[in-house]
This record gives structure tokens, C-alpha cells and sequence, in this order.
């Protein structure tokens, strides 16, 4: 982990990121888990909703990536995953590219600014623990007017997922992915919602887009 670094970036006290299994995330992912985390139905729903959102031309991040992105057909000249399994990125036909990296050991995306056209983050957010300073990275890798789609559902590995995330619920799930967007700064149009398509998982989206010409400056201490 990146030395100074404090869990929650001061959204909350640090005790608020805290785990049940602190073991490295590197070491938790090693055995490939090929299995999807949301329905059918809530699959459907992410889709169409990426359909709506993200360009269909350009480059996209698909961030905490896994062997399955549920991007509609019609998707953007580029996918690149980061994530912590090389095979299950490997198997994922939607990624035409992929790098193994932990951003709860290195917030810091290994990618140029202004590199992606879009990103998104499925079923991910509730892992990760230095939230702010991941935001700010992805608005430095977007260019400006650029979507970041955040999904999540009410399934988690429950020793992976932070304090607060099992402290509340999904209706505050929705408040707290978009004080991420609103505390990291650099976002506008920023939109919760419940896009849960009923008798099955629910499925929950909070996104902005990338704002003016770049990211705001660090803030102290965070």
C-alpha cells in the first residue's frame, strides 16, 4: 500500500474502511471465481443502462474488472479491464485489453490522463477502501464530458466489503457512492438511481461525467 495513505480519504474515520479480512486483495483473487454477482435481470438492467450512458466509440476502463463486463453489443473500439485476476479478465470476450492492479494497495491508475472515453465500475464500489483518492484517478483518466457508471447490488463477499457498507443500507448505499463523486470533486451531472428491474436482484447506479479541463488539485491530508 502507498505510504500516508488513510482509509476513507476522510469521507469517515478510518475504522469506517475497516475489513473483516485485511488479508492482500492479490491473495484473496488468486483462485479465478467465474461466476457473475447479479441476476439475469439485473444483468439486463446494467445493459441497458451502459446502452444509454457510455459511447459506443473510444475507449473505456472497466474498473475492478472480472471474466464479464455486461456492456450491450454495440460497444466502444476499446475495453480496458483492471483488475486483480489475469485469468478472469483473460475469458472476458468484452476486454481487448487488461492490467492486474490493486487499487486498495496503489489508488494511482496506471493510464495517461485524458485516456478513456468512459468508464465504469460493477459491483465493485463496496471494496474499496481509499474511495476519494480512486475517484480523482478516474476523473484524471477521462476526458472532460466523459460518463463513470458505478453499479451495485445487495451481494458482496462480506469479508471484503468495508465497515460501512455493511453499517447501512441500499437506499444509503446510493448517498455514499455519491458523496464519493461529490467530496472527490471533478464530476458533474451526478445522478442516483434505482434501476432495480423487480422480482429479483435489485440493481442500484450512481454516475457523473468528468467536469471541465481536468482534475481538481489533492486535497490535504486526503
Amino acid at each position: 500500500m502507498c505510504g500516508g495513505l488513510v482509509r476513507g480519504d476522510g469521507v469517515f474515520p478510518p475504522a469506517a474502511y475497516d475489513r473483516d479480512d485485511e488479508s492482500p486483495d492479490d491473495q484473496f483473487y488468486t483462485v479465478a471465481r467465474k461466476v457473475v454477482h447479479i441476476d439475469d435481470g439485473a444483468i439486463a438492467a446494467l445493459g441497458r443502462l451502459y446502452a444509454e450512458v457510455l459511447p459506443t466509440r473510444g475507449r473505456l476502463l472497466d474498473l475492478m474488472s472480472s471474466w464479464r463486463s455486461h456492456l450491450p453489443s454495440q460497444r466502444a473500439d476499446q475495453v480496458v479491464g483492471l483488475g486483480l485476476n489475469a485469468e478472469e479478465m483473460a475469458d472476458n470476450p468484452q476486454l481487448t485489453a487488461h492490467v492486474v492492479h490493486d487499487v486498495n494497495r496503489d489508488p494511482r491508475l496506471p493510464f495517461d490522463d485524458a485516456a478513456f472515453e468512459g468508464a465504469m465500475c460493477a459491483v465493485s464500489i463496496q471494496y474499496v477502501i481509499h474511495p476519494l483518492r480512486l475517484f480523482r484517478e478516474v476523473r484524471r483518466v477521462l476526458r472532460a464530458g466523459a460518463p463513470f457508471v458505478v453499479s451495485f447490488s445487495n451481494r458482496c463477499f462480506p469479508t471484503k466489503a468495508v465497515a460501512v457498507w455493511h453499517a447501512t443500507t441500499d437506499a444509503q448505499h446510493l448517498m455514499l457512492v455519491r458523496t464519493y463523486f461529490d467530496a472527490a470533486g471533478g464530476w458533474t451531472d451526478v445522478r442516483a438511481e434505482d434501476r432495480s428491474p423487480g422480482g429479483g436482484d435489485p440493481l442500484y447506479i450512481v454516475s457523473g461525467r468528468a467536469d471541465g479541463p481536468g482534475p481538481p488539485p489533492p486535497v490535504a491530508g486526503q
